[in-house]
């Protein structure tokens, strides 16, 4: 019998799709590894804050004070935390933590009339600026960042998957729809996210693989015109333009939310800072 050379064996269609198991494994975890950090960074900012303004012991005691504070007021931990590294410190015999300033009204939203949002707090306008975002883009996937450190954090999302929002928690770049949007302060259309030169490969093959072939990004803006944050809508077919009138409506969308986001963060994070305040140095 003739021997003859050994030749490759293709792998197995089990054998390929363990590889590529493998590979989205290692990327979930480094991409879980850097949220934690960054998500870390923010709230241990303020824990060394309360350590060094009021002789707090411990890095753990400042946390659980924060926590609580956040409970009690039903204010994101990491919006408590970055506001208050944001504010001047108090003076320990100070009555507040900030000063005293007339309390602003908060701003209307027709755009989210129908929903009641603004009287259910901070989770309820974000879920309700996306729904009518999705509407206005006729989508069925979204996503809401804040800015928060200099980044885009993802805050609220819907009809994507967890490579997705793991992968785009944290926006620092500028090699998205969405961090375009915010850096140049206008809303930004992909058509076609496959052919589109704005994207990097990872971002890009992430957003196709959740199922989304073109995005639509509106700003969120302050009453100076910053950015506040960004409503993403992701789509499962290639876009036209929008028409005029549906720009015009998330552009004054972005507006309204956006002042409702600068007004919660100087009116009522302040007044949880400030019950935070008391409860150290024991006022009433």
């Amino acid at each position: 019998m003739t021997d003859h050379p050994s030749t490759p064996v293709a792998p197995s269609g089990g054998e390929h799709s363990n590889a590529e198991d493998a590979v989205q494994d290692a990327r979930d975890d480094a991409a879980g590894e850097r949220n934690r950090r960054l998500a870390h960074a923010g709230v241990a900012r303020a824990e060394k804050l309360l350590m060094s303004r009021y002789g707090i012991s411990s890095q753990q005691e400042a946390f659980d004070l924060l926590r609580r504070t956040s409970q009690r007021f039903n204010i994101k931990l990491h919006v408590l935390a970055e506001v208050a590294v944001r504010l001047p410190a108090p003076d320990a015999q100070a009555p507040h933590w900030a000063p005293s300033r007339r309390r602003r009204p908060e701003p209307p939203m027709p755009a989210l009339r129908a929903s009641g949002a603004g009287r259910a707090g901070y989770g309820a306008v974000l879920k309700a600026a996306l729904d009518r975002t999705l509407h206005l883009t006729g989508a069925e996937m979204g996503n809401v960042q804040v800015v928060e450190s200099g980044m885009l954090r993802m805050e609220r999302h819907t009809g994507l998957d967890r490579h997705f929002t793991d992968y785009f928690a944290f926006v620092g770049s500028s090699t998205t729809s969405c961090a375009q949007a915010a850096e140049e302060v206008r809303q930004v259309t992909v058509k076609d996210v496959a052919a589109s030169d704005i994207f990097d490969e990872g971002s890009r093959r992430t957003i196709l693989e959740a199922g989304s072939q073109a995005c639509h990004s509106v700003p969120l803006l302050g009453p100076n015109g910053e950015v506040r944050g960004m409503i993403s809508s992701h789509h499962e077919r290639t876009l036209h333009d929008l028409s005029p009138d549906r720009l015009g409506a998330l552009h004054e969308l972005g507006r309204q939310v956006g002042l409702w986001l600068s007004w919660h963060r100087h009116t009522v994070v302040p007044v949880a800072l400030d019950h935070l305040h008391r409860t150290v140095t024991g006022r009433n």
